[in-house]
């Protein structure tokens, strides 16, 4: 069995992947009509839109197959993405790359696979949309065509679902896509037991900003602090902004030192903003920790609400050293 090679570009497409939010979300209708679509529009068992991660193709949606992932390594996926056309495989069983992979000698005993790529307007390819069938087959031209159109439609979902959920100003999630990514995270919490600590932020006297140096100043401080918490966010930490100056992030697998370290480093990097004078003002920020409490916290709302209350009760602390 042949496995897929990394693209050169791997860190890049990994990176745009993982900026569209879209792994390990629930079934979507808007998804799922396009695979329905492309299964009946080419006959075939097996239709799905399949996003490539680091060792694994995940399935935002899948017609036909009783599984969401499976491991990139025996994905024909990982070679689809590898080219600039659609990929065609006629006959896995006779083809040198795959007549040994596990998903040709079992379940779903692939033979004809035709997958046409995600690709995003900055070139990086970050999936497909595929067809599956246990038995041999050609794919003319004008299929590979109609497929490459499909492919396109799920674009423009994957964007509008990056758009519906991210920030304009500052890139980060906003509160729409928070709330999606982080009860899917406390789920998980939950599940296994795992700590999760959540970090709530507020630039002070942000408003003086606004009022002082005009709007354009408070929007590029905005992004500056943006800046430094993506900085200094893992892969596995949930960041947004969820109000005027508020950012929030929810840290998995974190207890409260951990988050106490995290808050930390933001702080050193907002003193290392000030003393650059790159803005008119400087920045200080208020924050609360709160970790995750199942009998405590029976929703996220109130799991942010206990992160607020501790914001605000540090914000006082600082209006009070200040008089």
């Amino acid at each position: 069995m042949l496995a897929p090679a990394v693209p050169d570009n791997e860190e890049q497409r990994l990176a745009e992947l993982r900026s569209l939010h879209i792994l390990d979300t629930p079934a979507e209708e808007r998804f799922d009509r396009i695979t329905r679509i492309a299964k009946e529009l080419f006959q075939v068992p097996i239709a799905v839109i399949s996003l490539v991660d680091t060792n694994r193709q995940w399935f935002k949606s899948c017609i036909g197959l009783p599984v969401n992932e499976t491991e990139r390594d025996v994905s024909c996926c990982g070679h689809a993405i590898l080219q600039d056309d659609v990929f065609v495989i006629e006959d896995a069983s006779s083809d040198e790359r795959f007549f040994d992979n596990p998903l040709v000698l079992g379940p779903p005993n692939i033979r004809f696979y035709a997958g046409a790529q995600l690709t995003m307007s900055s070139g990086n390819k970050i999936g497909t949309l595929c067809l599956i069938d246990s038995q041999p087959r050609s794919f003319s031209k004008h299929q590979q065509l109609l497929l490459k159109d499909l492919a396109k439609i799920v674009i423009q979902e994957l964007s509008s679902h990056q758009a519906a959920i991210q920030d304009d100003l500052t890139q980060v999630l906003n509160r729409r896509g928070f709330e999606l990514m982080a009860d899917k995270a406390l789920a998980n919490s939950r599940r296994y037991q795992w700590p999760c600590s959540l970090l709530y932020m507020d630039l002070n006297n942000f408003k003086a900003i606004n009022d002082n140096h005009g709007h354009r100043a408070g929007d590029e401080a905005l992004k500056r602090f943006s800046n430094i918490a993506s900085t200094l966010t893992r892969e596995t930490d949930i960041l947004a902004r969820i109000g005027g100056d508020e950012f929030v992030v929810m840290m998995m697998n974190a207890d409260e030192h951990q988050a106490e370290k995290k808050v930390l480093k933001i702080e050193h990097a907002v003193s290392e903003l000030n003393a650059s004078h790159i803005l008119p003002c400087e920045l200080s920020v208020a924050y609360g920790i709160v970790v995750y409490n199942q009998g405590e916290h029976k929703t996220l709302a109130e799991f942010m609400h206990s992160g607020d209350q501790q914001m605000y009760l540090h914000k006082q602390t600082i209006r009070g050293l200040d008089a």
